[in-house]
């Protein structure tokens, strides 16, 4: 029966491939996963924490691959790639540190840690290629000694800076998004890269200062039973899963500014919707009463009280009208405060960051500038393009938009196409298709909808009104 060190010790190898790959894991999960267009502060911070796990994973494959390679190479070439492997590990743990200080950045906190991690890179490099590598006789013993300087002076400030760091930011900035799921993952990660401190900082091979000459890989097993690097990739590991289910964050945060961009929407074609309301229906009907009892007020007898009543009546009912102008003029400057020529409403729109954060958007214009629509025309159409790129959005998994507006001579073309997946065959016409069918039928033009890799709206209007 073998002992639990035994076994780590004839698994060696194992274990270690699965601990380089468990922070190459993480690593790459966040690359992948981290959106550009993201507002988060985070999502700039994250980038470290990506280098760090890869940096660190082919550092700790080096003590796999090395050896192997060792048999067909030279020394020298030999003693370069473990220089290699030893600039790798101080790499990740200085970007490790650079993490903890961009989370805290935000926070108006480590501003002056921003230069620190590249110092004490630096610093260490001069130490251990510089000044110690010439000095030490024993190659080995001069690596123990380069690593385990990394490890105290760069990996243990770095980890609990980064654990400390990425907890206060959770508490400031992403505790107030109302996401408590993601805040307790991020926790989860904070607390495991403090320990990570610990485990990853503290416990260097086996040196001949302090505390190296007492806590160590080899004081550490036999105290233990099992090698640090099987605790640190366990909480690699923890890091790695809770990190990868944080990345929601950035999904949460996309399906929230898809929202507020269908807002946008519902509140313009409401308020469209009232005003049309206001100036066809109330406004009317008021001006007409108010024609009926001027009428009947000139029927009525000079100088008696329903006559006078009638007379209160008129102005009341000329008051009301104003109002509902005011009303209906504050709708139309809301809806649209600038009554801009078409081609550079469109233009706006292409650079509108809440679009370009969810799709590549290219405005393609063939349009004279002297000729142009009607304010309340453009409005029109503005709102026919809107409508066509929020259902883009929330529909159609599209990575390009190309929006493009053309000049057929007697009429205009607006052509909106994306790469997405199409419209369904069997799918009813939902408010915003018959909002865009209902437009273009106002503009005196029509809107068709095909299917050819992606969808293509096209928008087709008369010149003149």
């Amino acid at each position: 029966m073998i002992t639990l060190a035994e076994f780590f010790e004839i698994n060696h190898q194992i274990i270690l491939f699965v601990y380089g790959l468990v922070f190459f894991i993480l690593g790459f999960a966040v690359i992948i996963q981290v959106r550009r267009s993201s507002r988060l502060d985070l999502a700039r911070s994250l980038r470290w924490l990506a280098a760090f796990g890869i940096t660190h994973a082919f550092n700790e494959w080096g003590d796999l691959f090395i050896p192997i390679q060792a048999e067909y190479l030279s020394d020298g070439i030999v003693n370069v790639l473990y220089y290699l492997q030893l600039t790798l590990l101080a790499v990740s743990f200085a970007c490790l540190f650079e993490f903890g200080v961009a989370v805290l950045r935000p926070q108006g906190h480590g501003r002056w840690l921003h230069a620190l991690a590249g110092s004490l890179f630096v610093g260490w490099m001069v130490v251990s290629f510089i000044v110690l590598l010439p000095a030490m006789v024993d190659e080995h013993l001069w690596r123990h000694t380069a690593i385990a300087l990394a490890r105290y002076f760069i990996g243990f400030p770095g980890g609990l800076l980064a654990g400390y760091g990425l907890r206060m930011h959770t508490i400031q900035r992403i505790k107030p998004l109302d996401v408590p799921n993601i805040v307790r993952n991020l926790r989860v990660v904070g607390f495991s890269l403090g320990i990570y401190a610990l485990l990853g900082g503290l416990i260097p091979p086996s040196v001949s200062f302090f505390p190296g000459n007492l806590v160590n890989t080899r004081t550490f097993t036999q105290a233990i039973g099992a090698p640090p690097w099987v605790f640190r990739s366990i909480i690699g590991l923890v890091i790695a899963v809770a990190i990868i289910r944080a990345l929601e964050i950035f999904e949460v945060e996309t399906g929230r500014r898809i929202a507020a961009l269908e807002q946008k929407q519902i509140i313009a074609a409401e308020r469209e919707k009232l005003s049309r309301e206001l100036h066809d229906g109330a406004i009317q009907k008021v001006y007409t009463v108010g024609l009926l009892v001027e009428s009947a007020a000139r029927l009525a007898r000079p100088e008696t009280e329903i006559s006078g009543r009638l007379q209160k009546a008129v102005v009341v009912l000329n008051d009301s009208i104003m109002d509902l102008r005011r009303n209906l003029a504050e709708l139309h400057e809301q809806s649209q405060a600038k009554a801009d020529p078409l081609a550079k409403m469109l233009e706006q729109l292409a650079q509108d960051p809440q679009y370009h954060s969810l799709v590549n958007l290219v405005l393609a214009l063939e349009l004279k500038e002297a000729k142009n629509i009607s304010p309340m025309r453009s409005r029109h159409v503005l709102a026919i393009v809107n409508e066509a790129l929020a259902n883009v959005i929330r529909h159609a998994r599209a990575q390009n938009v190309r929006i493009s507006a053309n000049d057929l001579g007697e009429r205009l073309n607006v052509t909106i196409k994306d790469d997405g997946i199409g419209i369904p065959a069997n799918i009813r016409d939902g408010y915003g298709l018959r909002n865009m069918r209902d437009r273009a039928r106002l503009l005196g033009g029509t809107v068709e909808f095909v299917n050819n890799k992606g969808t293509t709206v096209s928008l087709e209007i008369p010149w003149n009104e």
